[in-house]
């Protein structure tokens, strides 16, 4: 099987571990990097032996023969990048948040079908393998018809300390974490019809949010409540594990801390832990996540190998970044917004 090649755009956090995971994987070599201050590109490369660096990507592109693009930099830049690498006719992967709103979002989904390129986003979060698993017993119909649901992402993590940036965002905790935890919602019970969201400031030095509930109502009736914060001290601070609640007419299905699934049905509770795998190169306080990208990275290989879709395409993130956009506007009207999904 042919060994695909890629080239990395950007050399900040998160490259290393986009590296290392597709390192993981046979079948895809990177054979150059690309970062405005070369000097990071330099470093990574030898690192991870990847052969070129480079500072411009047009330079990069008329120079190296490759198979995708990987696109790991600060979301004000991704419309640019991506509509530089469809032009030249390569697929595109591309770091979540796709975008800054929702109509740069769609221009991005534009200009890939108009190039007839694939287009993938990178959203890792719904292939942690606690979260499948529950979309897996979701899936198996135990607790019945599903009216309600709560999923969590509730820590006082000091994400500010690793990633300073952060704290200028004008719009933090729903466009960063919103668009994983959205995605979330969207993958265990499909598309809502509405939603309304209320957001707070906590932490004083910061410009955006770092509290947001998001309240979706489902086409089934299902009411799904999400809750994102950076700013609680609670006892179940499993930073960055995501706790779910999901209530049935039959049952009840929970993925609590320390990755425990937990089904409750007349005929009691049945409970099993379903932990992560680990790899050597992760970060220890972010092994949970670092595994995923793993597993997102299976699946986008997958889809440039045959051609099927990706659980992410660029069409289907498209509906993630509706909820984290819609979900601002419904804080600034204080209304519910109706879905288009």
């Amino acid at each position: 099987m042919k060994t695909l090649k890629f080239a990395l755009i950007g050399a900040g956090f998160w490259s290393r571990y986009q590296l290392a995971a597709w390192r993981e994987l046979a079948g895809a070599q990177c054979m150059a990097i690309c970062n405005r201050t070369q000097s990071k590109a330099k470093t990574l490369a030898d690192e991870f032996s990847v052969p070129h660096v480079y500072d411009q990507i047009d330079t990069m592109l008329d120079r190296e023969e490759l198979d995708f693009v990987d696109i790991v930099t600060d979301v004000d830049n991704h419309p640019r990048h991506v509509q530089q690498v469809a032009a030249r006719g390569l697929p595109v992967i591309c770091q979540k948040p796709m975008a800054s709103s929702l109509a740069q979002a769609t221009e991005m989904v534009d200009a890939c079908r108009g190039a007839g390129v694939p287009f993938q986003v990178h959203e890792n979060w719904r292939w942690q393998r606690p979260l499948r698993e529950l979309k897996a017993e979701l899936d198996r119909n135990l607790i019945g018809r599903v009216f309600r649901a709560r999923i969590d992402y509730i820590n006082s993590f000091p994400v500010f300390e690793n990633q300073p940036f952060l704290k200028t965002l004008e719009t933090f905790i729903i466009a960063d974490m919103g668009s994983h935890i959205l995605d979330v919602a969207r993958f265990l019970f499909g598309e809502a019809s509405s939603l309304y969201c209320q957001t707070a400031r906590v932490h004083p030095d910061i410009q955006g949010e770092d509290v947001a509930s998001v309240h979706l109502r489902m086409p089934s009736e299902a009411m799904v409540s999400c809750h994102l914060s950076y700013a609680s001290r609670v006892e179940r601070d499993h930073f960055p594990e995501t706790f779910v609640l999901v209530e049935g007419d039959k049952g009840s299905l929970e993925l609590g801390p320390d990755y425990w699934v937990r089904t409750t049905t007349e005929e009691g509770t049945r409970s099993r832990r379903v932990a992560p795998p680990h790899y050597a190169w992760a970060d220890p306080r972010y092994a949970l996540v670092h595994s995923s990208i793993v597993e997102c990275h299976r699946n986008l290989l997958h889809s440039l190998r045959t051609g099927e879709p990706s659980e992410t395409s660029g069409e289907d993130n498209l509906k993630t970044m509706e909820l984290v956009y819609r979900s601002y506007e419904s804080q600034a009207r204080n209304a519910v917004i109706p879905l288009t999904s």
